[in-house]
């Protein structure tokens, strides 16, 4: 997927493109772990969508549930929704900060082996 050790760094072009193909996974990565959530508030908890949405969104963003639920399957359906959002979100960012760290360890270690040729 990405050039390797001893390739050239990649164009700018390449670079932004893969950039762009991170973003759109982590969105579609996103909004799959929304629908989850939305979906489970709607019909374990019998929420309205609209506040099915604003509870999954709230978790999903990490600052916690906004309605109080009264069945147990409700309240255990938002603490593994909880913890699932928790490690989704870790995923999100682990695939966007991808592309970046791998360009920036690149250049990195294609400006040591410059100083090693100086030598």
């Amino acid at each position: 997927m990405y050039e390797s050790i001893s390739s050239k760094l990649a164009p700018s072009h390449v670079f932004r493109k893969r950039l762009i193909r991170a973003s759109i996974t982590s969105c579609i990565i996103m909004g799959f772990s929304l629908l989850i959530g939305v979906l489970g508030y709607r019909y374990l908890a019998n929420l309205r969508w609209v506040d099915s949405f604003l509870n999954a969104a709230m978790i999903l963003g990490g600052m916690g549930p906004v309605d109080t639920l009264c069945t147990d399957g409700a309240k255990l359906f938002a603490g593994f929704y909880a913890l699932f959002s928790g490690v989704t979100f870790l995923v999100g960012m682990g695939v966007i900060l991808t592309p970046m760290l791998h360009r920036f360890l690149h250049k990195f270690h294609l400006d040591l082996d410059d100083e090693e040729d100086k030598k």
